[in-house]
């Protein structure tokens, strides 16, 4: 079971997402992504907080909305773990965790009145230039 270091994690402090929220989405795409497997343990609270300069109840704030979530599970004399079966819902799956970046895109295609062939082009070529 490995443990996740703290540095896993990172925060905006100027951002209008409150930092609990900002921990959870994390988390959420650390999973979908397979960067945590089922049985890893996430780092404490306390080392959560001292290394990001946060209050500890904002940490397991987080913690405890991903465990009524079902993607974490609290295991005694352990800590919080990835869920063996993460429930699919709210934000579960890499298609739903994309589709706020992909709105915000978007948004600002149609500020900038760009034609939808145009955006998708670069789109295409970004996604081709990362892999």
């Amino acid at each position: 079971m490995p443990t996740q270091t703290p540095q896993l994690f990172s925060i905006t402090p100027g951002s209008a997402e409150p930092i609990y929220r900002q921990l959870i989405e994390q988390v959420r795409r650390l999973v979908a992504g397979g960067q945590m497997a089922p049985g890893d343990a996430l780092p404490s609270v306390r080392d959560v907080a001292q290394a990001l300069a946060v209050n500890p109840m904002t940490v397991s704030k987080a913690y405890g909305l991903l465990e009524v979530e079902g993607l974490v599970a609290r295991r005694r004399g352990l800590g919080m773990i990835v869920a063996d079966r993460p429930r699919t819902g709210q934000g579960g799956g890499r298609e739903a965790l994309l589709r706020p970046t992909l709105e915000r895109a978007a948004r600002e295609a149609r500020e900038l009145e760009l034609d939808p062939d145009t955006v998708i082009t670069l789109f295409t070529h970004i996604l081709k230039e990362a892999s």
